[in-house]
């Protein structure tokens, strides 16, 4: 998909003329991006003696560590600034970040000169998780106002069930976006690592504690806008997100408090986020609750979903030719971004 880049010194508030129902009425509407990454092992140079950083790439390579992390940066924030721009004219209004080692380096990233002009806020907490990894949300404080902000433990037990599996929690900030309120979860379910079938239980425990804090909202209010967000380490037809979330593909089939997943249309298309031997999977997804399908555009609706695929985020050659362009390999970094692709959602709000 060729994607139109659109540069940063254009209006935050941008309006695109959308033709919508059968009569192709011209309408005006205000568009904003929210959207998720992982940025792939988004560590600094620091050895904290605090936090089990050993996992870091960047600690593991003998020379040039500033250099790479500060090309690392760049290479996040270059992508951060266009994901969903042919639509917005801007940069994500909101952005839900995996894989991001602390505050500080969010910190770096939004004050990349990419991003600087734009203004970003951060919400972050430090995570248990073993691999040192957090997860995190930026957003344009000209666009978004938070209101409130808290972070969920999943409390996983290994194998022998005496020992605590460490893993990612989930960040759910509410807000107003423009004066919508709206709430948005952050996740970064537990891997794959053994095997899918073996490691199937703790990404359903992680589906489990995303739909008690849906519940926990939509019993507050049931017409609550809400996105969940993030790198499942699961596909749109798994059982975590299909018989846990209840996450339905049709918006036809979304029920009064029901959740729509837009992801699941591109997933049946073969198109994906991240690959593995040759197979493609789409695990980074957005879900929407149903007040975001509803056909009053007086305030925000979800309009669009898709998957920011960049011609340079695609790798040119090699082995892995046709795999995301990621970052690191077994050898080192390799210049490239992410393992993963972003993902994104078009919200749109008629205006006069």
């Amino acid at each position: 998909m060729t994607q139109k880049f659109i540069s940063n010194t254009l209006l935050f508030f941008s309006l695109l003329c959308l033709t919508i129902g059968q009569a192709q009425e011209k309408r005006k509407f205000k568009i904003h991006t929210v959207a998720f990454y992982n940025v792939e092992n988004l560590f600094d140079t620091i050895n904290d003696p605090n936090k089990y950083d050993e996992a870091s790439p960047i600690m593991k390579l003998k020379t040039n560590l500033e250099g790479v992390y500060k090309k690392k940066v760049q290479n996040m924030a270059k992508v951060i600034s266009q994901i969903g721009s042919e639509g917005s004219k801007n940069s994500p209004a909101i952005i839900g970040l995996s894989e991001v080692e602390n505050r500080s380096v969010v910190e770096d990233l939004a004050n990349d000169p990419a991003l600087l002009s734009k203004d970003y806020g951060i919400v972050h907490f430090d995570s248990p998780d073993e691999r040192g990894i957090d997860v995190a949300l930026m957003y344009q404080k000209t666009l978004f106002t938070p209101l409130s902000s808290s972070t969920h433990e999943l409390i996983l037990m290994d194998d022998s069930k005496d020992k605590r599996d460490y893993t990612r929690d989930q960040l759910l900030v509410s807000g107003y976006l423009e004066g919508d309120l709206i709430h948005v979860i952050v996740n970064h379910w537990p891997s794959r690592s053994g095997g899918e079938a073996k490691s199937r239980s703790k990404r359903v425990a992680a589906a489990a504690l995303n739909k008690r804090l849906i519940d926990s909202l939509q019993s507050n209010d049931p017409y609550a806008k809400i996105f969940t967000m993030g790198d499942l380490n699961d596909n749109p037809d798994n059982d975590s997100v299909k018989k846990i979330l209840e996450a339905e593909g049709d918006k036809s089939l979304v029920g009064f408090k029901g959740i729509y997943n837009p992801m699941e249309a591109i997933y049946k298309t073969g198109i994906g986020t991240n690959a593995y031997k040759g197979v493609w999977f789409l695990f980074d997804q957005i879900l929407v609750s149903k007040p975001l399908l509803d056909d009053d555009y007086s305030s925000f609706r979800f309009y669009k979903a898709g998957i920011f695929n960049a011609p340079y985020l695609i790798n040119k050659k090699g082995k892995y030719k046709g795999y995301p362009f990621r970052s690191f390999t077994y050898s080192g970094f390799i210049g490239g971004y992410s393992d993963h692709l972003p993902v994104y959602v078009h919200v749109i709000k008629e205006v006069e």
